[in-house]
């Protein structure tokens, strides 16, 4: 038994502290604060002052919820106007889109092969709009990779970016299951991993670096 804690807990409850003040004071389990306290008697006016306490605290609290809850709808009101901006997208737009967004997340040094990674769904189904509907990719020039941690299920991050990709999972590489050093003891951010999608195409790879090339030279000419 932690004598001294319970001595300072027995003297700080006589004084008219809380069980949550004693226990945040202290550095020690709420539930054994109870049970070395529960035979101390508080005066009526050690009562009403911590009852006081406990009002200003809800109230504050209260403030606190309402004041997030105010600043969340505002937030939402400009995500919501911004939203309202944009309208049906063009095949140019989806082009410019496309190729900026491989120029960013893209691989680009296996010059036979595409290769666009991200954990972000919408931007893999952007991608496939892009390789779909601009590209021209035949469907059999598709491949799917998956990088997981080893203790997630990866059968279920299978299904989940097959479903997303429009890819079948017949043309998927095996799954890549590695616990990375950096990341072990993290909270699991990427329930299914990242995804990587493949273009087995040298000539639409050279056609993105070219266009992406072309876009640079154009928005030299903004002033």
């Amino acid at each position: 038994m932690k004598l001294k804690e319970k001595l300072e807990a027995r003297q700080l409850r006589s004084l008219g502290y809380s069980l949550n003040e004693i226990q945040k004071r202290l550095s020690i389990a709420k539930s054994s604060v109870s049970l070395w306290v529960r035979d101390i008697e508080l005066t009526p006016e050690q009562k009403k002052e911590l009852s006081q306490k406990g009002i200003q605290k809800g109230v504050i609290e209260q403030r606190r919820t309402t004041r997030l809850k105010n600043e969340s709808a505002r937030r939402q009101l400009i995500i919501d106007a911004a939203n309202k901006e944009i309208k049906k997208i063009s095949k140019r737009e989806l082009w410019l889109i496309g190729v900026m967004l491989y120029w960013a997340e893209g691989g680009k040094t296996r010059r036979g092969m595409v290769r666009f990674s991200n954990s972000d769904p919408e931007m893999i189904k952007i991608m496939m709009a892009f390789f779909r509907k601009f590209c021209n990719v035949p469907e059999e020039k598709f491949r799917g990779y998956i990088h997981i941690h080893p203790h997630l299920n990866h059968k279920k991050a299978e299904k989940h970016w097959s479903s997303i990709s429009n890819i079948p999972l017949s043309k998927f590489y095996k799954t890549y299951r590695k616990m990375n050093s950096s990341s072990k003891n993290k909270k699991d951010n990427l329930p299914f991993g990242t995804f990587d999608v493949y273009v087995l195409s040298t000539e639409l790879f050279l056609k993105i670096l070219g266009w992406a090339e072309g876009i640079f030279e154009s928005s030299h000419n903004f002033n």
